[in-house]
């Protein structure tokens, strides 16, 4: 079980469902005139697009998930499926 846990959390990756274009940032962020709102915008028409951002997002996102889903809280959602 040790290692099948270990190799589901080094192999857990974040994906984001749905599509999302600079259109549809825009319209989040329209109502929000914050210097972080004007700089992301700035950023995603420099970049060409939400692409980048959303790569970007999951890769730095990848870690948070290798410190805050422990070992045992794996083992506890191995158990529940096995049990249902």
């Amino acid at each position: 079980m040790k290692q099948l846990i270990a190799y589901l959390l080094e192999n857990m990756i974040i994906d984001f469902q749905g599509d999302i274009s600079l259109e549809s940032v825009r319209e989040f962020l329209r109502d929000d005139d914050s210097r972080e709102a004007r700089a992301l915008l700035n950023k995603l028409v420099e970049d060409g697009g939400v692409s980048d951002m959303m790569i970007t997002l999951a890769d730095c996102l990848q870690e948070n998930l290798k410190t805050t889903i422990s070992d045992d809280t794996m083992r506890e959602q191995i158990r529940t499926y096995a049990e249902s």
